[in-house]
């Protein structure tokens, strides 16, 4: 066995069971929001794809994501939003902002929203170095002071200011990497901006989230029409009026160009089949698929 396989199977991930559910025994995530941060997405130079991402995320399992926020990598911004879609929402997660440059203020930030003080965590730190290629460990010998401090404050987190506090929690998700997913109050989880890392580290994240049982995730119905979007607009906007108070939504999608993708999404599976005949009947539809959110099946081709 190589040194390096032997180093990445001591890197054992963070126990699910020792995660306790930061909503409350029986709770489970409904709501969530997305903030991605950074000066670099505001200007193009980056193109945002972790937002995206965690949108199918939460759609998959049956999460209802509420806002996606873009902002700078300015304190009072992050500060302010954070405080706020983390009072609004069960789940948050942050992207970005959390590099060893000047201008990633994303952990310090965070730390003053929840009152938090920033401290190194010798277990990343030790991860870090356990992944730490050896041509990387040898440039490391030769590094600055200066250059050792940027390369640990990847590591410096807002942590918790005595054992009475609960309000951070470091959880290592994946022995392969050794940046954890920080989490603050129960529930904003901050994430690399790297969308290959952002990607990885959200799905390892997911036995440790209390998520909606699948009894609890809405049904969908889908239904295709050739008919054209303003053509079937009156219909859809008079159906969504009378559906409204049930807790039905109702949306229209455009299909390349040709057609329509009429979406019934509700908790009554039988009141959502009923209302889907009648939109099939009435805009000589037919249902493409349905389904509990993250579980369709395809209707079979006649």
């Amino acid at each position: 066995m190589s040194t390096s396989t032997t180093k990445i199977s001591n890197l054992i991930p963070t126990n699910p069971k020792n995660v306790p559910n930061p909503l409350g025994e029986g709770n489970y995530i409904k709501t969530a929001g997305c903030l991605i941060i950074g000066d670099e997405v505001l200007n193009g130079k980056t193109k945002d794809t972790n937002s995206n991402f965690f949108a199918q995320f939460c759609f998959d399992l049956g999460i209802e994501l509420k806002r996606i926020e873009v902002i700078a990598d300015d304190e009072d911004e992050i500060i302010e939003a954070a405080r706020r879609m983390t009072k609004a929402y069960d789940f948050v997660v942050t992207s970005g902002g959390i590099g060893p440059t000047h201008d990633d203020i994303t952990y310090a930030s965070l730390g003053k929203a929840f009152n938090l003080s920033l401290k190194h965590d010798q277990e990343t730190i030790r991860r870090m170095s356990e992944l730490t290629t050896p041509k990387r460990r040898e440039e490391l010998k030769n590094a600055t002071p200066a250059e050792k401090e940027a390369r640990n404050r990847m590591a410096l987190f807002p942590t918790n200011n005595g054992p009475e506090e609960s309000k951070s929690e470091i959880i290592f998700v994946d022995s392969e990497k050794w940046v954890p997913v920080v989490r603050l109050d129960g529930k904003l989880c901050i994430f690399p901006g790297i969308p290959s890392l952002f990607q990885q580290l959200l799905l390892a994240l997911t036995p440790y989230l209390p998520l909606p049982p699948a009894s609890s995730k809405p049904f969908r119905h889908l239904i295709y029409t050739s008919k054209p979007e303003s053509t079937i607009a009156p219909f859809l906007t008079e159906l969504q009026a009378r559906v409204k108070k049930e807790g039905i939504r109702v949306g229209s999608y455009p299909y390349l160009y040709s057609g329509v993708h009429v979406s019934l999404i509700g908790h009554d599976v039988e009141r959502v089949r009923e209302l889907g005949q009648e939109v099939v009947k009435e805009l000589d539809g037919k249902v493409v698929s349905e389904g509990k959110l993250g579980n369709e099946t395809k209707e079979a081709k006649a």
